[in-house]
């Protein structure tokens, strides 16, 4: 892995890159709420070993990247992010979000269409979530509450039954989460979720609550034949540690599925 910081106007993005130099296309990374790029080492690896040029930009706030500024919007984020592809990744690829970083992915796609191949969505939410696993996720990123209670929330809200939560002790960036939550609502949904220009794999934990079964199939009933589905057993909400190896595997099956644009 190889890091670069990268100006974007005012700001600096730190991009984290893995990259095997076997050119068989570009692959973006974001984290999902209040948490960095750190949790994808695996994924990344795994997906350099199969020749993808992997690019992970630390959000605003995390890492060695500028902090967010007051009235951080989706559309910034997303601007990041196809600056970080033309810069770094060849001016196109395919860009993954897990969670809140879906919000991202999508909207990048939405106003950067050029820079965007295909889109990956790692757990993310039903349109509607349910309320109480906002709470869950804030007493989650808390460090200053008991451990005890902690891991209670992540276990409901985050892990699947039998996987280690305590993996999610660190890592967190609270600090953020008001101008975070703030960018998430700053462009409608209706905007960004009821339409796509590129082909979207969403990847599911199979005990996902923020992902009920009743809403398994809501996004591709939207979008039709856009939207393929993989729903990964053992898994939850946080996904990406439970389960790198099927993370791994589904992105690559269906990136290699696509069609080729050298």
């Amino acid at each position: 892995m190889t890091r670069e910081l990268l100006p974007h106007g005012d700001a600096l993005i730190d991009v984290l890159i893995d990259d095997k130099g076997l050119s068989r296309g570009t692959i973006v990374l974001l984290p999902s709420s209040q948490r960095d790029s750190l949790d994808f080492t695996d994924v990344a690896q795994g997906l350099a070993d199969q020749g993808f040029r992997v690019l992970r930009p630390q959000p605003r706030g995390m890492g060695r990247s500028s902090a967010p500024l007051a009235g951080l919007t989706l559309q910034t984020l997303a601007a990041d992010v196809a600056h970080v592809i033309k810069q770094l990744g060849g001016g196109r690829g395919i860009v993954a979000g897990h969670a809140f970083g879906h919000y991202v992915a999508r909207v990048t796609d939405l106003q950067h269409p050029d820079n965007v191949r295909g889109v990956v969505l790692l757990a993310a939410a039903a349109r509607e979530p349910l309320a109480e696993l906002s709470t869950s996720l804030d007493i989650a990123a808390d460090n200053t509450r008991p451990e005890a209670e902690r891991l209670m929330h992540l276990r409901q809200a985050f892990f699947a039954p039998g996987n280690d939560a305590s993996v999610w002790l660190e890592g967190w960036h609270p600090q953020w989460c008001a101008r975070y939550r703030m960018a998430a609502v700053s462009l409608p949904k209706a905007q960004w979720w009821e339409t796509t220009h590129s082909s979207i794999l969403e990847v599911q934990g199979e005990h996902d609550p923020w992902r009920p079964p009743a809403s398994r199939l809501e996004l591709q009933e939207k979008l039709g034949d856009k939207v393929s589905i993989c729903v990964i057993d053992g898994a939850s909400h946080a996904l990406v540690p439970e389960q790198p190896s099927a993370v791994i595997a589904a992105i690559t099956e269906w990136a290699r599925s696509l069609p080729d644009e050298r």
